[in-house]
């Protein structure tokens, strides 16, 4: 409960403790006593914070250490809980070797310390031991006695095994799992068994995990008793239902060995810790408690988090790294938003993916691949692909987004970011409250809905408590913006084509007979018209070309009212406010003059240049053909 406190070691037993908020670091290691023995230190000597008090922490050499006052001081609570073997009596490479042997004993750890430990998070003084020679102890009174676990009776697990991990019951009292690993005696099979009873008996709950994938960490969901996971040589693994079946999760992790998995409670994230390859951390895997032999066949939205909203900063200046160079790193921020995970039990195919995938089979069974009529394959040609979205609707069943969703079968996800659609530039962060997101899928024309509505709630994890927000006003005064910015950009795109119809008819003036030069003049008019126009949307092009000040065009005072208040969770301020006012009250001023030269003046000149059977222009009418004419 104190994330300023961090312990860090090293080889041999190297602990020290570190202070985020003064810095410092003191050396806490165990240290012998007058009368000793001398400790024996593992390469990864254990380390554990007791789940019943966050100041008493224990450590392991051939013994374990308990300190009640975060390492300040210790006290052992157990004599040598390993099998006490001379390692050198044991063969290595077939043979025991002498003391002259080349680097005997070098680079290496001790043998017969202890490698792993656990407190049941359920019975305060239930410790559990296990060693780098095999041996399992288990004490039910804070470490004033040990029970010796010699074998895992029942399971095929090696004697001299070195336990990797221990992981106390988090849901009853008796059970407790254990991760066997044997790879230094050339055996990579994976060991995984369980106690219902503190040691006394074993049940073997490897399963179907890889044969050569030797076992490192273990680790049981907070919520599901059936739900395990383990770290392997070759990955991460989970099971459902209690080691019956085992499956991996590979999406986005490297095959690389998962030494040590933890994870966090309150956010349902799953943290790997590998060999060489860093950190990795799968955000939310509550959708893997409900997943069973039915989730295959069915179509489903998870229960989807409570979006916490937030905006995020760029303390660095922009980009990942900011501006402290290509050494300085950093690793990806999950998605800002909710995320949505669902399963779908189908994919969608297109005609073509269909036939080549009935080609394929023919052709892998060496029989005749018919080739497709021409009107299948105008088919395939005129298809619209299939496609499938999600919406996001209000409590009030508005829809408020849609996001793409994959057209595959499986698991798949996506990520909402909080914002709603107003437009093509994208709308402001929605109101905190209860929405839906529902699947949807369009075949040949065919919408349906493919799964229904499932509920999810929004909240802010922590706006600005300086200012008194009004989500509901902004929200208004969002929607008021993107509506006169798509209007006045709709404008300015009419203008434009408009402008592109009068020059094609100014360049008919200069290069066609039918059409007299004294029509320039109307055309020229019309283009006067229109710059001045534009010249209100868009501001004094003439002063703005050559440096100088100008005052703003409409639509640059709209798009700073609009991307001000979509910008902030705040809202608008009263500039924002003015400028709309201003910007709304300029288009108020000129709307019927758009209106009149688009609809109106220019389809009149142009009307009067079709009479004159000119060449066809942009924005003219189609001409009559007739055989008959000569």
């Amino acid at each position: 409960n104190d994330p300023d406190t961090i312990y860090s070691q090293w080889q041999y037993g190297g602990l020290v403790r570190y202070n985020r908020k003064s810095g410092e670091r003191v050396d806490i290691k165990p240290r012998e006593s007058k009368d000793g023995p001398p400790l024996r230190w593992n390469w990864d000597s254990a380390l554990l914070i007791s789940p019943h008090d966050s100041e008493r922490i224990y450590y392991t050499s051939q013994m374990i250490f308990q300190s009640d006052d975060r390492g300040s001081s210790w006290r052992p609570i157990s004599g040598d809980l390993t099998r006490q073997i001379d390692r050198n009596k044991l063969k290595v490479m077939g043979r025991v070797w002498g003391v002259d042997a080349v680097a005997k004993n070098a680079s290496t750890s001790l043998y017969g310390t202890i490698v792993s430990i656990d407190e049941s998070p359920r019975i305060e003084g239930l410790l559990y031991s296990g060693a780098d020679d095999g041996m399992f102890q288990v004490s039910e009174d804070g470490g004033e006695s040990w029970r010796e676990v010699p074998t895992f009776e029942g399971c095929d697990v090696p004697e001299f095994g070195y336990i990797n991990d221990i992981e106390a019951d988090l849901h009853d009292d008796d059970t407790v799992y254990v991760a066997v690993n044997n790879h230094k005696r050339g055996d990579f099979r994976p060991y995984i068994v369980k106690s219902t009873d503190r040691g006394n008996t074993w049940k073997d709950i490897s399963g179907n995990l890889p044969e050569r994938g030797s076992v490192y960490a273990i680790q049981q969901d907070h919520e599901n008793p059936d739900l395990l996971f383990c770290g392997t040589e070759f990955g991460c693994f989970f099971t459902p239902n209690g080691g019956e079946k085992w499956i991996e999760l590979g999406s986005g992790l490297p095959t690389i060995a998962v030494r040590d998995i933890e994870i966090q409670s309150e956010a349902d994230a799953l943290v790997l810790a590998t060999f060489g390859r860093g950190f990795y951390i799968l955000d939310d895997y509550s959708m893997l408690r409900s997943l069973d032999a039915e989730t295959k066949k069915s179509d489903q939205i998870f229960d989807v988090a409570t979006g916490k909203m937030y905006r995020r900063i760029t303390p660095l200046g922009s980009g990942s790294r900011g501006f402290q160079g290509a050494n300085f790193y950093t690793a990806s921020n999950p998605p800002l938003g909710v995320t949505i995970r669902y399963h779908l039990s189908e994919s969608l195919r297109t005609k073509q993916s269909e036939r080549k995938s009935s080609d394929a089979k023919l052709k892998a069974a060496n029989k005749d691949v018919n080739y497709p009529s021409w009107e299948d394959l105008k088919a395939e040609d005129r298809e619209v692909a299939p496609r499938r979205w999600i919406e996001i609707r209000d409590s009030s069943g508005n829809v408020v987004r849609k996001l793409s969703a994959s057209s595959g079968k499986g698991m798949s996800s996506v990520v909402w970011d909080y914002r709603v659609s107003m437009g093509r530039r994208g709308g402001p962060v929605a109101i905190p409250g209860i929405y839906t997101a529902s699947i949807h899928q369009m075949v040949d024309g065919e919408v349906s809905e493919v799964v229904a509505p499932k509920s999810f709630e929004i909240e802010p994890l922590m706006f600005d408590d300086t200012l008194e927000i009004d989500q509901v006003a902004i929200m208004d005064f969002c929607r008021e913006a993107s509506k006169l910015a798509e209007i006045t950009s709709a404008a300015g795109q009419l203008l434009d084509e408009a402008d592109e119809q009068l020059a094609a008819a100014e360049r008919l003036v200069q290069s066609s007979p039918e059409v007299p030069a004294t029509l320039w003049k109307d055309i020229r008019a019309l283009q006067i018209q229109i710059l001045d126009l534009n010249e209100v949307l868009s501001g004094d092009r003439t002063r703005a070309r050559r440096n100088e000040d100008s005052m703003p065009g409409l639509l640059s005072r709209v798009n700073n009212a609009a991307f001000g208040a979509l910008g902030s969770t705040e809202g608008p301020t009263e500039t924002h406010r003015e400028q709309l006012a201003i910007a709304a009250e300029l288009y108020g001023e000129i709307e019927g003059d758009i209106r009149k030269v688009v609809y109106k003046d220019v389809p009149k000149l142009l009307k009067r240049i079709d009479e004159l059977n000119a060449p066809w222009t942009p924005g003219r009418k189609l001409p009559e053909y007739s055989a008959d004419e000569k």
